[in-house]
């Protein structure tokens, strides 16, 4: 009787929100309101509303309440490809899970093919720094890990920030590292196990695998970075103006 309780408030609950009687934006009741609306525990209440979480249909937020999840953004691919942001290329934050100095022998070369790890490039006793997080969305689900490993000597002070938010390219700049270029490959790729428990989901699903380098001015590595993104969050679009390009005789006075 307690799972069946469970289930005809979730789906009453969440009828409400996918046939737009409850729009976007909308405070859900609170789980006393809808204890003594259903007449049942709020554990009750507690494990339908968690479920709705689950999948993304409301989100929580701290002594605000539960609210109805804005739908998934489309995102601009380029965004997330451009090294020149300065800002996180998805919205929400990061959870740092591991942030220190090892050599890059030990920092992961071998997650991913070989030649593919996230140390891969650098020689094996050169110390670096590891930072590793997992991508957030607005309602607190993962959506990626992250992999970053760049050499101690050209971010000695790295490790003395705020790294939930760091843009790594961002921080070279502000502290005059050199870099000079990156290149980015994006990849199909089954989820390694390594990976799957910080997503929460299973080993050897399909996942996109974005790796990029970059290089200082003299050739030599700055960053291997590594990510495994689950592809079914948001749309990613790509746009284009296909306006004509005016001919040099049409731009001149």
């Amino acid at each position: 009787m307690h799972a069946a309780r469970y289930d005809m408030i979730r789906a009453e609950l969440e009828a409400r929100i996918t046939s737009g009687e409850w729009p976007p934006g909308t405070r859900v009741p609170t789980e006393a309101e809808l204890a003594r609306t259903h007449g049942v525990s709020r554990v009750t209440v507690q494990r339908a509303v968690q479920e709705l979480v689950r999948r993304g249909l409301v989100v929580r937020y701290r002594r605000r309440g539960t609210f109805v999840a804005r739908s998934e953004p489309e995102r601009d691919l380029l965004r997330l490809v451009n090294p020149h942001g300065a800002g996180p290329d998805i919205e929400g934050r990061h959870l740092v899970t591991e942030a220190r100095v090892v050599a890059a022998a030990d920092a992961g070369a071998s997650a991913g093919p070989a030649g593919a790890g996230p140390a891969a490039g650098f020689a094996p006793d050169t110390p670096v720094v590891l930072l590793r997080r997992v991508k957030l969305d607005a309602a607190e689900n993962p959506i990626a890990t992250e992999r970053a490993v760049i050499p101690f000597a050209l971010v000695p002070r790295l490790l003395e920030e705020p790294l939930e938010d760091l843009t790594t390219v961002a921080y070279f700049r502000a502290t005059g590292v050199p870099i000079h270029r990156s290149r980015l490959y994006v990849e199909p790729v089954a989820l390694p196990e390594s990976e799957a428990e910080p997503l929460r989901t299973a080993a050897g699903r399909p996942v996109f695998r974005l790796r990029r380098n970059i290089w200082l001015a003299d050739g030599g590595l700055a960053e291997v970075f590594q990510s495994h993104l689950l592809p079914d969050q948001s749309p990613f679009y790509i746009e284009q103006s296909l306006a004509p390009v005016p001919s040099p005789a049409e731009e001149s006075p």
